[in-house]
């Protein structure tokens, strides 16, 4: 990856480079927009929705922050021109790009929280540009959908992974399909280890409900790849540039990191479960009830490695019930026999009147609830 100093400016633009690739695509960045400037002879496989699909005349790629996104949901119809084609092609000419030799992609996430990934082995060489945000619409595959399409008529939603992968050796059609779908699972895994919750479902996220993704191969190389999946150096390489570059670019977009993710109240909200909930489920218990000393003790209790590690432990035996791996009864009678090792394992003193405290009857997270409430109230002051 070369940095260089030099600006390139386009008409009513200025547009800073980024780096260059050994292969000579580069790459330049404004306050919302990134271009990806194209050698001659390359061939791109692109969702971009002016000049989608398959094409070898291509001259640029760009990934674009439209104004007043963040965090929007609107009609398509809504955005300039009246349609995303007619923006993305009036937004090209703004760059001093040729529409007709253009494809773009657009996002809310912001252009300087884009992450770039870079990896080389022997003459082969992948990079991965990010940009990411699933706060707003983060969704898993399945969930039910938010909109149905008819008549051309489109919703924008503020969200979006968009990643652009150029590789130094050629791909032909076939190759580039498969290089995407091995993109397109990288990308699950980076969220899937940040057990980012979907925004549509109880379910972990795979992305968010309007991801896009380009690859760039170039046909000048002499190395041509026929097969860049899971089991190739190729496509190893190419999934670790986008798991290392989306999990740098959800972090930078959102703060989304495992970090952040180390809290028992961060893991339960893909649940709909919020500090109200424990607040209700102490004011069940006996002793006293004062709320804004338990709030601030439940805080400090949710980020206990220990109870954020049985958390986990307690949510999956939830996942895989849904899933239908673990009968629900099995899968309540572990969970609750796990849930009695709790008290000791945060660190509070005493231990809870089981019989009322556990019933099988009731669900596993309600359970949780009510046992992790009474340690927090517990190590308060409000037990009697």
């Amino acid at each position: 990856m070369t940095v260089t100093d030099r600006e390139q400016e386009t008409p009513g633009n200025v547009l800073k480079p980024l780096f260059e690739t050994s292969s000579g695509e580069k790459v330049c960045r404004n306050e919302d927009t990134i271009v990806v400037y194209l050698p001659k002879n390359r061939n791109c496989l692109t969702t971009s929705f002016v000049n989608g699909g398959y094409h070898e005349d291509l001259e640029a790629i760009f990934n674009h922050q439209p104004k007043n996104s963040e965090g929007c949901r609107s009609h398509s119809r809504d955005m300039e021109g009246g349609s995303i084609e007619a923006y993305i092609a009036i937004h090209a000419k703004r760059l001093g790009l040729d529409p007709e030799k253009t494809a773009g992609m657009t996002t809310a996430a912001r252009m300087k929280n884009a992450a770039i990934a870079t990896r080389t082995f022997r003459t082969f060489e992948v990079t991965a540009i990010v940009t990411a945000g699933i706060e707003v619409n983060g969704g898993r595959a399945g969930d039910p959908a938010s909109w149905h399409e008819e008549d051309g008529k489109t919703v924008y939603v503020g969200g979006t992974i968009n990643t652009i992968i150029i590789v130094n050796s050629h791909m032909r059609a076939n190759a580039l399909t498969r290089a995407v779908m091995t993109a397109a699972e990288a990308k699950v895994v980076a969220i899937q280890q940040l057990m980012a919750p979907s925004k549509c479902s109880t379910g972990i996220a795979t992305g968010s409900g309007t991801d896009q993704i380009t690859i760039i191969s170039s046909m000048d190389s002499p190395h041509i790849l026929t097969w860049p999946g899971k089991h190739s150096k190729a496509g190893e390489l190419i999934a670790l540039c986008v798991i290392e570059a989306t999990t740098k670019a959800l972090e930078l977009q959102t703060g989304l990191s495992p970090e952040s993710q180390r809290d028992m109240l961060v893991r339960l909200s893909r649940f709909n479960i919020e500090e109200k909930h424990y607040w209700d489920a102490a004011t069940s218990l006996e002793g006293e009830h004062k709320r804004e000393p338990f709030i601030e003790a439940l805080r400090v209790f949710a980020k206990n490695p220990a109870v954020v590690a049985m958390t986990a432990s307690i949510l999956h035996i939830c996942d895989e019930v849904s899933w239908g791996l673990v009968p629900e009864l099995a899968g309540k009678r572990s969970a609750l026999a796990m849930m009695r090792a709790l008290p000791e394992m945060s660190g509070t003193p005493g231990q809870p009147h089981w019989e009322v405290i556990l019933d099988e009857r009731q669900s596993i997270l309600d359970n949780w609830v009510r046992l992790s409430a009474w340690c927090v109230k517990h190590s308060c002051g409000g037990s009697p």
